[in-house]
């Protein structure tokens, strides 16, 4: 409905669904969990979690379907910013049709990682336990053509809940842990 009043249209993307790829995580026993939500000393046990090419290759990932899933939302991502002029060449983007759109997705956290990773060069275990997107926060990335034809991708804020204050709201805690243990909020 809001869609109409605004003259827009959406589209569903199924690669753009929460990232589910599952793993037998070293402090879950006995059951498929979620790949990205680690304990601190059991990511730093295999420092290849933090490496770009190698996060996915690491034996408790290749058990489970990441490297596959990892792909398939970033050829999901690469096809939709190749419609708006911008194809992938290994680490940065080819810019065919140079414009100033405006791509708006709505994604869970895990997702949302994910493609950062991609567009960032970097392993998305980093930024799943290095930042925090709460929910219905926003998180702004811009392309920036420093040589023409050749881009790259710059996040200017991620996570942001300033619309929740000025509406009055507070930010839902569901996307974080304790700050110190004991506390009552979520331990794990």
């Amino acid at each position: 409905m809001h869609l109409k009043k605004m003259n827009r249209t959406a589209e569903t993307l199924d690669w753009l669904r929460e990232f589910e790829a599952h793993i037998d995580r070293p402090d879950v026993k006995n059951e498929k969990s979620i790949c990205w939500d680690w304990l601190p000393q059991d990511m730093e046990k295999d420092l290849d979690l933090y490496d770009r090419e190698r996060w996915n290759k690491t034996d408790i990932m290749r058990k489970g379907n990441v490297e596959e899933a990892y792909r398939w939302v970033c050829d999901g991502l690469d096809a939709l910013l190749k419609k708006h002029g911008y194809e992938r060449d290994d680490m940065y983007y080819r810019v065919n049709e140079p414009n100033h759109d405006t791509i708006v997705l709505f994604c869970h956290f895990g997702v949302e990682c994910v493609m950062l990773s991609h567009l960032l060069n970097v392993s998305p275990m980093v930024l799943w336990h290095g930042l925090c997107a709460a929910p219905s926060s926003i998180t702004s990335i811009y392309t920036e053509e420093r040589r023409k034809g050749s881009a790259g991708f710059r996040v200017n804020e991620f996570g942001s809940t300033a619309h929740l204050y000025v509406a009055g709201e507070k930010p839902s805690f569901a996307a974080r842990f304790c700050e110190c243990y004991g506390d009552g909020d979520r331990q794990d």
